[in-house]
């Protein structure tokens, strides 16, 4: 079992930008003093919820001033983004850190980054596959040419290739972020690991994985590969000695945190969209996941593993919102909780 933080760099009420991003960095650099095996990196445009636009260039950060951590995206947004290009800097993440960098990619959603970035509606709801092909075979071949309905250029040359780096990883890891029935069978086909969010359960969780498990078998991928799958579960830890602790402290913090970020989300066509009340979010948040007493964050992970088959996880540390409070909870993660799961 691989236990990582995720790290959304959530700008609490009271909190500035800058407050935000330090946390975010130097809880990084704690999670690998405390022994864990990842970070996780999320990004989001515009809004409070998280102030890190790049993912990959805060994870370039990461990467530069950690010597063993894994550093993943969770997610960069492939819909505002160009394939090839984020395919560059993972290619180039991926030579320079030794074989340390993960890429998590994601559709995102229908936000007005859309618009900002000259997308367009479609390029969320019908144009993932196309950029997540191409971004793939970026990764994978020598030199590509693309022809499709949103990406067409004459051959190129891959500069500089994964494959030429000193690892044994032919080139890095591609995630995706999957949160419907269309989106596991994607990654499925293709062989790529999911990155599963936090708002679900164990038995959702492995009812997707199952799902991952027959579309993988149906479109023939290798039985190593689907048996070696490293599936990512994201959640929610807070350590306390009693689990009252633990809890009002997430209770008072994340339900402001959770209002006015999603609160800041704008779409682009004016659609509506359902808002999950804070406080109920947060009290759900801590039911699911590991909040509580070191003991029971052993047993919560370790039955998540059991129950969904997932291996991997990208716990959120941070619901405090206080920087001090955020150290003390990875280091009681490092020092408490992951020597009796391995």
């Amino acid at each position: 079992m691989r236990v990582g933080s995720f790290v959304l760099a959530a700008q609490f009420p009271g909190q500035g930008q800058g407050e935000a991003l330090h946390r975010a960095v130097r809880s990084a650099e704690v999670a690998e003093e405390a022994g864990l095996d990842s970070v996780w990196l999320a990004e989001h445009h515009f809004v409070p919820y998280g102030t890190c636009p790049s993912a990959i260039t805060l994870a370039a950060l990461v990467l530069g001033r950690t010597r063993r951590l894994r550093v993943g995206t969770a997610v960069s947004v492939l819909p505002t983004a160009h394939p090839v290009a984020l395919g560059e800097q993972a290619a180039l993440l991926h030579m320079t850190s030794g074989g340390r960098f993960s890429l998590g990619v994601g559709r995102g959603g229908p936000w007005v980054d859309l618009e900002v970035f000259g997308a367009g509606l479609e390029a969320y709801e019908k144009g993932f596959p196309e950029s997540l092909d191409l971004l793939v075979r970026w990764l994978r071949e020598p030199s590509v040419a693309a022809d499709g309905e949103r990406f067409r250029f004459r051959e190129v040359p891959v500069v500089p290739r994964p494959s030429e780096a000193l690892t044994d990883a032919a080139g890095p890891e591609v995630v995706v972020a999957c949160t419907s029935p269309a989106s596991v069978r994607l990654a499925a086909e293709r062989g790529l690991p999911m990155l599963l969010g936090m708002h679900v359960g164990d038995e959702e969780k492995a009812e997707m994985v199952a799902l991952w498990r027959r579309h993988a078998r149906a479109a023939g991928r290798p039985a190593d590969e689907i048996r070696d799958a490293g599936h990512v579960s994201a959640g929610v830890c807070q350590i306390a000695d009693r689990r009252t602790d633990a809890v009002e402290t997430l209770v008072k913090a994340m339900p402001g945190w959770l209002k006015q970020g999603l609160d800041a989300h704008v779409t682009v066509d004016g659609r509506a969209r359902g808002m999950r009340d804070p406080v109920a979010y947060t009290e759900l948040l801590c039911g699911l996941h590991p909040v509580g007493t070191p003991r029971l964050c052993v047993d919560r992970l370790a039955a998540t593993s059991e129950r969904t088959g997932v291996s991997r996880f990208a716990l959120l540390v941070e619901g405090s919102g206080d920087l001090a409070a955020t150290e003390e909870n990875l280091r009681r993660l490092g020092a408490e909780v992951l020597p009796h799961l391995r």
